[in-house]
């Protein structure tokens, strides 16, 4: 992770409305809902290698305008909702940036499958027995 929630701040920009929810005849006077605004390809904070990385797995999140778009209204401070919604793109940013580990195939060992064939006998045997010898 290269980039601080600091300079994250500079780079996004919020838009503020009337939440719906709790808060009683405060919600008809304050702005509490924040949408939080971020655009990944004029940011300073990746290189070309993470923006495409980022473009690709956040490609559902993007608006219209592309900026990749968080809302929160859990709060009744607008305040807090900003923060909230900067750590829930923090984490985006993050999750998005991480590359999986690539599997590298294995074969199962020789003591594994002399095991399984041991296993197979042991049931043939079983079942063999169960049979009921009709020649007589």
């Amino acid at each position: 992770m290269n980039f601080s929630k600091s300079e994250l701040q500079k780079e996004t920009f919020y838009k503020t409305s009337r939440s719906g929810g709790k808060g009683g005849q405060n919600v008809n006077k304050v702005s509490s809902k924040v949408e939080l605004l971020f655009s990944v390809n004029d940011s300073a904070l990746f290189n070309e290698e993470e923006k495409q990385l980022l473009n690709q797995k956040l490609q559902s999140r993007f608006n219209k305008d592309g900026y990749v778009q968080v809302i929160c209204d859990e709060e009744r401070s607008q305040y807090l909702n900003k923060e909230k919604a900067l750590e829930r793109l923090v984490g985006l940013l993050t999750r998005s940036l991480q590359v999986p580990k690539i599997r590298k195939p294995t074969k199962p060992s020789k003591k594994a499958k002399a095991e399984r064939l041991d296993n197979k006998k042991i049931q043939s045997v079983k079942k063999e027995g169960r049979k009921r010898n009709f020649e007589i």
